[in-house]
């Protein structure tokens, strides 16, 4: 049988461990939502086929830095389109 202080340590460990697997799962879903977005934004944007294609790479192959590359730097740059004399 366990004692008072044994019991309470053991529910303390379960109750940290289901934090900590929430916090990992919304970091996960965080995670997935953000290169999804991405791609979806990337697809969706006014740039060229090449330069989509580009920037779909680089999400697939950095997921995280690509994301935050394009949402940062490559939306930016097609708001404002060169234009051509």
């Amino acid at each position: 049988m366990h004692s008072v202080v044994q019991q309470a340590a053991l529910a303390a460990d379960i109750g940290l461990y289901q934090v900590g697997l929430i916090v990992a799962t919304l970091a996960v879903l965080g995670y997935v939502a953000l290169v999804i977005g991405a791609l979806i934004s990337v697809l969706g944007s006014h740039q060229g086929a090449g330069m989509k294609l580009v920037w779909i790479v680089f999400v697939f192959i950095a997921p995280f830095l690509g994301s935050l590359l394009w949402f940062f730097i490559g939306r930016r740059s097609t708001r404002y389109p060169y234009r051509t004399a």
